[in-house]
């Protein structure tokens, strides 16, 4: 069992069909579907055969309804505490490139408190993925923190992604880099800009580190693994796929470098689609 404690969001993503027009129409293509870094990461790592669960508070609405059976329909296992506040939304504006720019709304995705967090849920787990995101606010932060000290008690692996430059940002680089360093996580996964703002070689910080380079593909220590020529339709979500596959592909066995090539490969898949989840196949078995 791999877990995942964070967020489960609705994504709107906005593909316009050429260059905006300020203070005018410009026709695009507007898909709604599930989002959120933890959620993402569940439904990859799902539809690479692995039994995934995903701890994540969502509001007391429809949309919480629906994201959720999305989910469990993709084979992930869905505990999600309801807060008072509505489920969060990101819109994704996707430039022609496939580059994205995000506008969030968090809502009850950082909403998990500590107290709600049940032991039972990290019985027999093997890997914990923590988003930064689950770092950066509270109360989910000390919830992340009680799920880190559950999952150890099971004797999982810890696996980071640093999410967001920004968010680094204004958490602050030098507390992040103490927080990483009390995680000790076995895997840590960053962007070139995500690294950047951190202020750190990422080895220096986790066993396996891998740094996510987009259409370039990843490197991990000094091995650049190039990922294979593919038409990009929208990055949402590929960093996430690349990550679950690299996950999945260690926990069942697999070198770093082994790993890395099944994760850029995977993370291939994921920008030739629109949106952040996989496409509609029939789910891998281990």
């Amino acid at each position: 069992m791999i877990l995942s404690i964070g967020d489960l969001v609705l994504d709107v993503t906005i593909v316009p069909d050429r260059s905006v027009q300020r203070d005018d129409d410009t026709p695009a293509s507007i898909r709604v579907g599930g989002g959120g870094q933890a959620a993402n990461f569940c439904a990859w790592a799902a539809s690479l055969g692995e039994q995934v669960r995903l701890v994540c508070s969502v509001g007391r609405d429809d949309i919480a309804d629906r994201l959720i059976a999305e989910l469990i329909a993709g084979g992930v296992d869905v505990r999600a505490v309801r807060g008072d506040d509505p489920t969060g939304v990101i819109a994704v504006m996707v430039g022609p490139d496939g580059e994205r720019t995000m506008l969030t709304q968090r809502g009850a995705s950082v909403g998990l408190r500590e107290d709600q967090v049940q032991r039972d849920w990290f019985a027999g787990i093997r890997l914990l993925h923590v988003p930064a995101y689950s770092l950066f606010r509270e109360p989910i932060a000390t919830a992340a923190w009680t799920a880190v000290e559950m999952a150890r008690e099971q004797g999982a692996a810890i696996a980071v992604d640093l999410s967001s430059a920004a968010g680094i940002d204004e958490y602050g680089a030098s507390r992040m880099r103490r927080e990483l360093e009390r995680l000790q996580p076995e895997f840590l996964f960053a962007t070139a800009v995500e690294a950047s703002a951190l202020g750190a070689p990422l080895e220096d910080l986790a066993d396996h580190a891998v740094l996510k380079l987009g259409e370039a593909g990843c490197q991990v220590g000094h091995r650049r693994i190039t990922a294979p020529a593919v038409e990009v339709v929208d990055a949402t979500g590929a960093g996430d796929a690349l990550a679950a596959a690299f996950c999945s592909a260690m926990l069942g066995g697999a070198n770093e470098i082994e790993a890395a090539e099944r994760a850029v490969a995977v993370a291939a898949e994921a920008v030739g689609v629109v949106g952040a989840r996989p496409p509609r196949r029939e789910r891998a078995t281990t």
